[in-house]
């Protein structure tokens, strides 16, 4: 069979402003951005005018030979459904897009509902910036999320979700799970792996519909840097609970590329000499192939570097 690279992680965005727990997230000029008060290098600084758009990540793509990617949403980058509408029109083969509306007060379910309706095939749920203490607490098995998570599963909706450190919303996401079996789910960012409780994460990839994506893996051992020995170690642990038909690379793009190349967010788990190569076809792209639905793919061909 032909194999791809898919990307099952990925942002984009034509402008970051907006407001997280009363914080202000604004592009800087160079790449830079002020976030929640302090100056961080958002971007590659040869991203000079702080848009994160479809045709610089495509670019990027063709370069490493990433045949599709899954681009997410979260808060901190404001909701960019209008753009991401129209990268899905424009790319659909190579795109899979997640619509995204405010979860954070109740009220969501018909903005949500009306997503589904304009055509997004996945939602986006940053559950770990969602309000997590207190009478503000919002429960993802609350009766609004519950419907909400029902509809998608009628209609095949996929659902993208961040779960907070450890195990803090495990319970909540299991009975979503058991409440809605037929619901297809990516549980992102690997399970906070490097945070205590992440197994617990992993965990629910037992259930039939459920996968675990590594976006931001590198980011959270981004101190070890590549080729990231200990990110290997999690994958293989990861594989010994779930399986590796369960896991999924993904990238985090663009922020994790301030440090690394595109490339190098993969290169690792492509050179290692610890996964057949059978584990590195399923987690580098068969798996989310499979469970996105890509059609129509591009065979991407190797150009050499200069320095090469």
């Amino acid at each position: 069979m032909e194999h791809f690279i898919i990307d099952a992680h990925s942002h984009l965005w034509l402008r970051q402003d907006t407001v997280v727990n009363g914080k202000r997230i604004s592009p800087l000029p160079n790449g830079r951005a002020d976030f929640m008060g302090e100056e961080r290098q958002m971007l590659p600084p040869f991203m000079i005018d702080g848009r994160n758009s479809v045709e610089v990540f495509l670019s990027n793509m063709d370069y490493a030979q990433v045949a599709g990617a899954v681009v997410v949403q979260e808060f901190i980058d404001g909701e960019q459904n209008e753009y991401l509408a129209e990268v899905a029109r424009r790319f659909p083969d190579r795109f899979f897009v997640n619509g995204m509306t405010d979860f954070r007060k109740p009220g969501f379910l018909p903005a949500a509902i009306r997503l589904m309706d304009e055509g997004f095939r996945g939602l986006a749920i940053p559950a770990h910036r969602l309000p997590l203490e207190g009478n503000d607490r919002v429960w993802l098995n609350s009766d609004e999320m519950m419907t909400l998570f029902k509809e998608m599963e009628r209609r095949g909706v996929i659902l993208s979700i961040t779960l907070a450190d450890g195990d803090l919303q495990v319970a909540e996401m299991r009975e979503v799970i058991e409440e809605c079996p037929e619901l297809k789910v990516a549980i992102g960012h690997f399970g906070m792996v490097t945070v205590d409780g992440w197994l617990e994460q992993i965990r629910l990839a037992r259930a039939k519909n459920v996968m675990v994506e590594s976006g931001g893996i590198t980011w959270l051992f981004n101190s070890e840097f590549y080729p990231f020995p200990s990110a290997i170690d999690a994958i293989r642990q990861a594989a010994d609970e779930v399986g590796f038909d369960k896991l999924m690379w993904g990238s985090d793009y663009p922020r994790t590329i301030t440090a690394i190349t595109y490339r190098m967010s993969y290169d690792f788990v492509l050179k290692s000499d610890r996964l057949t190569e059978e584990e590195k076809h399923m987690f580098l792209g068969d798996n989310a192939v499979k469970f996105y639905g890509f059609k129509n793919l591009p065979v991407l061909p190797y150009v050499k570097n200069m320095s090469e």
